[in-house]
């Protein structure tokens, strides 16, 4: 064939993402800032997320009646099967291993301190009547079922109060005054927590947000919440106000809500149908545009 025949393909322009990709990328961004804050790079997320797509690909997209094969999961996912298979064989190890069991045992005492946080902000006799945390007596010998001693027992009576609550302290999520009451500090609980609490939290809080998205954007019903008010072109002092008024308004509903399923957890303990979980979160997050609204 002469050169003259050689047929010449017209450019073709790669196809460009679509709206649901671009906007998990940018959904992604605040959690590639925090990796790389934490010197975690892109071939250790890349692998940590292959996992993840072989994991979601055989648990939530089984054929019925037929075995779930590496070559049906590199279909469905686009990865080769040589990895899907070293990836398969890790995770089957995994979830058999001293390590994973040893993850679950930390995972919930990195709990404890939450449960008994959410005890304090959601039991009759522990909040005014604003839901605001009081402060209560260090021993049970001066409070009785209103004291810290006595609050950690209902959590686990296992742990001792006073480690607890010496952690606490070294952290500044708690004070004690001269009268031997101990004080919640809140703010500082949430930041004083160690990097492995935090992972721990972020696991939880970010998984279940995007859940129930997923689970109203697949068509999955009923409905989950899962509402936001967005407004731009406000400043800073405006800011201010609304953040204000969104922690208040924040902290009474996720009292009310917390006090609530402390009394329906009582009545439904040793249940059988009582198998199920739930999250019901409050957040409010701001930033300076590029470009106010009379910029160029």
């Amino acid at each position: 064939m002469s050169e003259d025949h050689i047929p010449v393909l017209p450019d073709e322009p790669p196809r460009p993402p679509s709206r649901m990709l671009r906007a998990a990328a940018w959904a992604l961004r605040p959690l590639v800032k925090l990796l790389l804050h934490r010197g975690v790079g892109y071939p250790e997320f890349a692998e940590q997320l292959k996992a993840v797509f072989v994991d979601v690909a055989a648990k939530e997209f089984p054929i019925p009646g037929k075995r779930d094969t590496d070559s049906r999961i590199s279909v469905l996912t686009g990865i080769y099967r040589r990895d899907i298979k070293r990836i398969r064989q890790a995770l089957a190890t995994d979830q058999d291993t001293e390590t994973s069991i040893s993850d679950v045992k930390a995972s919930e005492e990195m709990s404890l301190s939450a449960r008994v946080v959410g005890l304090w902000t959601g039991l009759p006799g522990f909040t005014d009547a604003h839901g605001v945390p009081k402060p209560i007596a260090r021993l049970a010998s001066k409070g009785g079922e209103i004291s810290f001693e006595a609050l950690v027992k209902q959590v686990n009576r296992d742990t001792h109060a006073r480690t607890l609550l010496d952690e606490w302290v070294r952290v500044g999520a708690a004070s004690i005054d001269e009268h031997n009451d101990v004080h919640l500090h809140l703010d500082a609980f949430l930041s004083g927590k160690s990097l492995d609490e935090k992972a721990y939290y972020l696991q939880h809080n970010a998984y279940d947000h995007l859940a129930a998205l997923t689970h109203n954007l697949t068509g999955e019903t009923p409905v989950m919440l899962e509402r936001c008010v967005i407004y731009r072109g406000l400043t800073e002092s405006s800011i201010a106000e609304l953040a204000e008024l969104a922690r208040s308004k924040g902290m009474q509903a996720l009292h009310q809500v917390n006090q609530r399923a402390i009394e329906l957890k009582a009545q439904d303990s040793g249940q059988k149908e009582a198998r199920y979980r739930f999250n019901f979160g409050a957040y409010f997050f701001h930033e300076a545009t590029k470009k106010g609204p009379h910029d160029e």
